[in-house]
């Protein structure tokens, strides 16, 4: 769900739906959706007839678009590659694909506030720790980060950059930690997680103060890994970096008063670099918006910077605009 507003019709849809079928419809969504939709349904209040109406209108118009391919894509996709490549060579790549494998322990995890699987997982083995966060989102690792003591912040970090993949035994050791809730064997590949780059993107969402001291204590232990780390990192302020055409696509998806809230922490480069990406008349409306926004809480300022971030490497994964990394070339 990319937007407010499919969110918003998600949740106007699923209300018309009666309990039992709505049920059946959260059932088969990540848990992250499933949030959203829960809180927009609990914020509804007096939805209009006519956006009842638009709301299943449109979702009448998109079942009528779809169609039967790709229904059971899986089992396709398994025996084919089976087929041409032989089970062992078929097995790593459907894995790599497809995300197979026992992980209803992780997957547990994913439903979870970030205290309580801090609390769950605080004693634990760093090493343990971070072969956990690396299975999960990166605002979600950061969070449970936050929420352990400075030592085995930094720590786990560490360990979350040299981390080389997950190895069978470290899979039956996750769990044991996760009372037999994901199964480990000699069957399970090693799964590619972890490393530099895991490390960097966790690291952008645990708030300025706590980069600082993780990154320092990561230096003290290898000053060149550290840098690595700084270079894979993508910041607010590393948005000057991005072509006007990158900002123009950006803004087009950033809801106007979370930019507004987002850009009082902002460089003066920065705001002006967004303002005369804007249309003329958006521009003035952003920059009076900026002017009559009093004081704010950095925290306040940060949670919408990172919910921009957030939005900015969707797009950059979809090919729709390029980030530089620090240290890489420009393109000429």
């Amino acid at each position: 769900m990319a937007d407010d507003q499919g969110v918003d019709d998600g949740a106007v849809f699923l209300l018309t739906l009666g309990e039992e079928e709505a049920a059946n419809v959260l059932r088969h969504l990540p848990p992250r959706d499933v949030q959203k939709l829960g809180a927009a349904m609990a914020n509804m209040r007096n939805v209009p007839r006519d956006r009842i109406n638009a709301v299943l209108a449109r979702f009448h118009n998109d079942a009528q678009m779809q169609t039967g391919v790709g229904t059971d894509a899986d089992a396709y996709l398994r025996s084919v590659l089976t087929k041409a490549l032989g089970t062992d060579k078929a097995g790593f790549l459907i894995e790599r694909i497809l995300h197979t494998g026992d992980t209803t322990g992780i997957e547990s995890l994913k439903w979870m506030d970030p205290a309580s699987v801090a609390e769950l997982i605080r004693s634990e083995h760093p090493q343990i720790i971070a072969s956990i966060l690396v299975h999960l989102e990166a605002d979600q690792a950061a969070a449970i980060l936050n929420r352990l003591t400075d030592r085995l912040r930094s720590d786990v970090l560490l360990r979350i950059a040299t981390l080389d993949g997950i190895q069978p035994s470290a899979l039956r050791e996750l769990n044991d930690v996760l009372l037999k809730m994901l199964s480990g064997n000699e069957q399970v590949k090693r799964a590619k997680l972890g490393g530099i780059k895991t490390a960097a993107e966790i690291l952008n969402f645990v708030g300025t103060t706590s980069e600082a001291m993780i990154l320092e204590s990561v230096r003290g232990f290898d000053a060149d890994l550290a840098q690595k780390i700084v270079d894979e990192m993508f910041t607010f302020d590393n948005l000057n970096d991005v072509d006007d055409r990158g900002i123009q696509t950006m803004l087009r998806e950033v809801p106007n008063e979370v930019l507004v809230v987002a850009l009082k922490g902002a460089s003066i480069e920065l705001r002006e670099k967004m303002l005369r990406n804007m249309p003329k008349r958006a521009g003035e409306q952003l920059r009076d918006d900026l002017e009559a926004k009093g004081p704010m809480r950095v925290s306040e300022v940060e949670t919408q910077q990172k919910e921009i971030l957030k939005i900015v490497r969707r797009l950059a994964e979809e090919g729709q605009l390029v980030l530089t990394a620090a240290g890489e070339d420009d393109y000429v």
